[in-house]
Order: structure tokens, then sequence, then C-alpha cells
């Protein structure tokens, strides 16, 4: 990502009006204000367009559009689109990524986007339907290459066959093929699962075998992030609790989560808070990423916390996220929903790695917030004090 001039340190945003918000979004995005009055007063979706996208379909749902300030993620300021109904989750998000500011900001690595498709093959002779398989690679990965060549004029296609024999104590063992592709900027599961169909009868010819299931993998480890944030141990200053005490007690909480199956799905829970509220603004596929997320949690055989904090040698706190994030900013709802296509707008994102790197951050956000608010006041006082203008909002 670039490095910009813009500022995300918004002191202040959350006591203007939904007017004055819109004004400074603008400004930000250096558009017409009327114009994005219009998007986000008509939620970005027409009652045609709804009727399109899915069956039977009866009217629209609305959920609030939000932004997230004081995020700096890879030496860039961003203000972070999230659409969730959840109160305190915005709020918590921003604060905690003001805390990380002090420290340099978000940073994030982030692996190729690289989606497996899986195809299942019985055969007689197990072994053998195997090494037929990988002796004819190229060539299978070639005649995969055909179903989309446009992924591969973009750089992305078939990167490599890997095969897996999956023995079934209660029936005959089978062959898994995964056919790695890198889908480029979009989340891929069209794309994979094309090449996948397409190779279904040229695996039969070569094996002599019968093709099960065709379908990528939401377990998208080839497809990973990693956020780092420190926090200087000053910025954990609290009214009534010393820096030393919430530094301490979020790590004791960390460790509580990597301990414990329990806490760690609650833990996990509060990452997904903000990355979910992400990839609902930018029109993603959240259920993708959640089922991955768990899975990728649980690969050890112990369902395990995916995100750890540690204190520094100096004394700061340190935390650390690693997850599978498949994501696009192509295709789908992106061709069709203005408030998907504004919020890729505002986060300025190059591709597809980029918006992954923003997502896993306010996910990162959202458990240092989380942790933080256990470990001192507790997490009811901030929400329920949230959560009590909406039932102020019930009464009116």
């Amino acid at each position: 990502m670039e490095t910009s001039q813009k500022t995300s340190r918004l002191s202040g945003f959350h006591r203007l009006s939904i007017e004055e918000r819109r004004a400074r979004i603008a400004q930000w995005l250096e558009e017409d204000g009327q114009e994005l009055d219009r998007i986000l007063e008509e939620g970005g979706l027409s009652q045609d367009d709804a009727d399109t996208l899915v069956e039977n379909a009866l009217g629209r749902h609305a959920l609030p559009f939000s932004v997230a300030a004081n995020f700096r993620i890879d030496d860039r300021d961003v203000l972070v689109p999230m659409v969730i109904e959840e109160p305190s989750v915005v709020a918590a998000a921003g604060n905690a990524a003001r805390l990380v500011r002090s420290g340099g900001g978000f940073h994030t690595k982030v692996d190729p986007p690289v989606m497996a498709c899986q195809i299942q093959l019985f055969a007689s002779d197990i072994e053998a339907a195997r090494e037929r398989i990988l002796e004819e690679k190229q060539a299978l990965m070639e005649i995969a290459a055909k179903a989309d060549p446009l992924l591969r004029k973009l750089g992305g296609g078939p990167q490599d066959i890997e095969v897996r024999v999956i023995p079934d104590p209660d029936d005959r063992p089978f062959l898994v093929i995964h056919l790695l592709v890198d889908v480029r900027d979009a989340m891929g599961a069209n794309a994979v699962n094309t090449m996948g169909e397409t190779l279904a009868e040229p695996l039969r010819k070569i094996t002599g075998g019968e093709t099960g299931l065709r379908i990528l993998s939401n377990l998208a480890d080839r497809r990973l992030v990693r956020v780092e944030a420190l926090v200087s141990l000053s910025a954990l200053e609290m009214p009534d609790f010393k820096a030393e005490s919430v530094r301490d007690g979020i790590v004791s909480a960390s460790r509580f989560a990597e301990l414990d199956p329990y806490r760690a799905a609650t833990h996990n829970k509060g990452i997904m808070n903000g990355l979910d509220a992400v990839l609902l603004a930018t029109g993603n596929d959240w259920r993708a990423v959640e089922a991955g997320a768990h899975a990728y949690a649980a690969r050890s055989g112990k369902y395990a916390a995916l995100a750890t904090w540690r204190i520094t040698e100096n004394g700061d706190l340190h935390g650390r996220l690693k997850l599978p994030v498949a994501v696009g900013i192509v295709g789908g709802m992106t061709r069709i929903h203005e408030c998907t296509q504004l919020a890729l707008r505002l986060l300025e994102v190059r591709n597809a790695t980029d918006l992954a790197a923003i997502a896993a951050s306010a996910g990162l956000a959202s458990n240092l917030a989380a942790l933080r608010a256990l470990s001192t006041e507790g997490i009811q006082k901030g929400h329920m004090r949230l959560h009590a203008r909406s039932r102020d909002l019930e009464k009116s």
C-alpha cells in the first residue's frame, strides 16, 4: 500500500451529526457530498437488484454502515467501513486502533490469493491412480487453465496439483485432488469450481475411476494473513487502572484463550466481530471466511486462539493474528451494490490482498478491545451503555 497524507485520526468524530460525518467522509473521498448522501440514504441496492440477487425477494433489510477511525495499516492511514448491528464494535475497534497507533500501527503479511478446489475420486487401485494423476499434472493444469483464460491473462490460474489418500474405516478409501489456483482479485469460488468440473472427465480417463464431489475448500490455508500490532505501555493507562495492570490482564486473557477451547471460541468471535463487519461492508462472503477461520483454529485437533498477546522485552504489548482470509474486490456484490462500491473507494485498496490485510487488522483491533475491556472494567460497561441507546430507540 502506498503512503498517504490523509489521516484517519478523527478526534471527536462520534460526536458529530450524521450529516457532519458524511461531509467529512466526502472530503476524504474528494467526492460529491450529495451523491454520497444519496447512496447512504438509499442503502446502495435497488428493489430490482435485490430481486435479481436472491430468490423470492420481498424487499431489502438495512443494517448500519459505519466507519472506524484511527487505523494505520502498513504505514497508511485507513478509514475502515464496517456494517454491523452490534453496539460498541465500531467504537471499540477504533479505540483499539488508536492504541496501536502509539506503536506504529498494524503491520501485515499476506499470502498470494491461492484457493484449492477439491476433486474426490474413487478408484480400484488408489496408489496407481495417484501416480497417474501426478504424472499428468501439467496436462491437467493446462486443461483447467483453459476453463478461465482471463484469469491466466491477469497473472493467475492453476499453480499446482496435490493428491492425498483419504482412508475411510466404514467404506473404501478414496483420493482427493487439490487443484491450487491463484484467483487474483476474486474470492475465487466460481473460478475454481468451474475448473474442478472441467477436470472431472479427464481424471476419469486417466485413472479409470469415478469422480465424486468437485468443490472449493473454504479452509483457505494457502491464503493466510498475518497481522502484528505493538501497543506502547503508556497508551494502556486507564483512569482506574495502571498501564502495567491493563497490559498484564490482556496477556493473561490471551493465555486463557490459548489453553481453553471454550474461551477460545469467544476470543475468536471477538476477532470476527471486526473482520466480518468489513467483509459485509465490502460485499464479501463472511460465512466462507468464518468457516475457514474456525477450521484453521482447529487444525491441530484442538480448537485454539487465532490471536495472541505478549509482553515485549521493554514492557510494551505485542499482538499477533494469523488466519485465512479469502476475499475479492471484483464480481459478486461489487458489480451492483453501491454501498459496497463506496466501501472499496473509501479503503483505496489496489487488490484483494490489500483488503484481506485491512479486514484482518480490524479483527485484531476488535480482539484487543475485547481483552482490554474484559481484563479491566468488564465487557458489559461500555457495551451496555451503547446498548441502552438501542433500547431508547425501541421506546421512542
